[in-house]
């Protein structure tokens, strides 16, 4: 089958070296190389999504949302930029995984009743919620095992909210939810199957409560009209990777939120007063300067090498106006940030005494 996107065709040289890199696992049975776990799952994921060919809303946004993260991933793949084909084929996958649940549950949709055997079904589906009894992903390197602890919550999440969601909008909609709880689920197993084993062990990550709360400070300086206004969806962005990384801090999820904390870092960046500025000669030699920092104390630094990667395919875009403020974000705050994060914390500062300011308004002649 044609790795061809309804909405988002792949580009040629990718799609070709993805269909190489799948077959060429093929002749593993016969003592042939082992087949790349990553490649084959963005190959079948690919070929799902071509031969969906539905023409419902759900479908239609499934594969406005998936199309364009499956086209970098694949793209990733074929730059050799591993972390950022996984980050990105780990954004489609539970968004078309919760639509196959909704195709092949569509009975469960038919009522609010069915909805409500199927919820009570699921519940012996689902592992317990982190902090309730569910282990944490034991997954060598760590920016699988990042993906996977920020998977790990969002299932009960999605679960707990299904049904609510189902009564106060369709049946439809609260199965999507389910499914979105299920896909979480399966992201967890995916991560950890596709699990490089980096060589090296990962940072001993603390608690990063005083950097997000610097996090918030500085998006919420920034959260002022016109900028309030006009950026409005940026500013959602930032602040939902922030409240993911403290919920994932809380529960001991240290590569979880620490993922999260750079991401809503870099979601950041264009918010600020001054954000970092691209420029053509110092921004690739910091890059290689950050990188290079990071190969020597032989750690799995492998979440900081997903920006890296992030930023490298940020400097070939070639697109007219691209202002390469990711490649700038990632150079100049994102991995100074996470080097900053392995040292120990930091003392917090006294909290300043509270003030409160009473103003009594009396309305003419009463």
């Amino acid at each position: 089958m044609p790795m061809v996107f309804l909405r988002h065709p792949l580009r040629a040289p990718a799609r070709a070296l993805l269909t190489a890199i799948v077959l060429a696992g093929a002749g593993a049975c016969a003592g042939g190389p082992r087949p790349d776990p990553l490649a084959g799952a963005l190959g079948r994921v690919s070929d799902e999504i071509a031969a969906d060919t539905a023409s419902d809303p759900l479908s239609r946004e499934i594969r406005a949302a998936a199309g364009p993260a499956l086209d970098r991933a694949s793209a990733a793949l074929h730059a050799g930029r591993r972390r950022l084909a996984l980050f990105e084929l780990a954004r489609a996958m539970p968004l078309i995984r919760a639509r196959q649940y909704v195709v092949s549950h569509r009975d469960a949709a038919r009522s609010l009743e069915a909805l409500e055997a199927e919820w009570r079904r699921m519940d012996g589906l689902l592992a317990p919620a982190p902090g309730a009894g569910a282990p944490i992903p034991r997954i060598g390197a760590s920016l699988a095992g990042a993906l996977a602890e920020a998977a790990l919550p969002q299932a009960r999440i999605y679960y707990d909210a299904s049904l609510d969601y189902g009564r106060s909008n369709s049946p439809d909609a609260g199965l999507f939810y389910m499914g979105q709880a299920l896909a979480q689920q399966a992201l967890v197993a995916f991560a950890d199957s596709v699990d490089d084993r980096a060589a090296g062990r990962a940072p001993d990550f603390r608690s990063l409560a005083g950097e997000l709360d610097a996090l918030e400070s500085e998006i919420l300086s920034t959260y002022r009209p016109p900028a309030a206004i006009e950026q409005h969806p940026r500013f959602i962005a930032a602040a939902s990777a922030l409240k993911e990384a403290r919920e994932l801090d809380a529960l001991g999820l240290r590569r979880g939120a620490m993922l999260r904390y750079l991401q809503g870092s870099l979601r950041a960046q264009p918010l600020a007063p001054s954000p970092p500025v691209f420029d053509g000669v110092a921004t690739p030699v910091r890059l290689d300067a950050l990188e290079a920092r990071l190969g020597r104390d032989g750690r799995d630094h492998d979440i900081a090498r997903l920006f890296i990667e992030l930023a490298r395919a940020d400097v070939e875009d070639t697109t007219t106006g691209a202002a390469h403020e990711t490649a700038a974000a990632v150079a100049e705050v994102v991995l100074p940030r996470y080097l900053a994060a392995l040292e120990p914390a930091a003392s917090p500062a006294p909290a300043p005494e509270p003030v409160v300011t009473v103003t009594l308004v009396r309305w003419p002649y009463t």
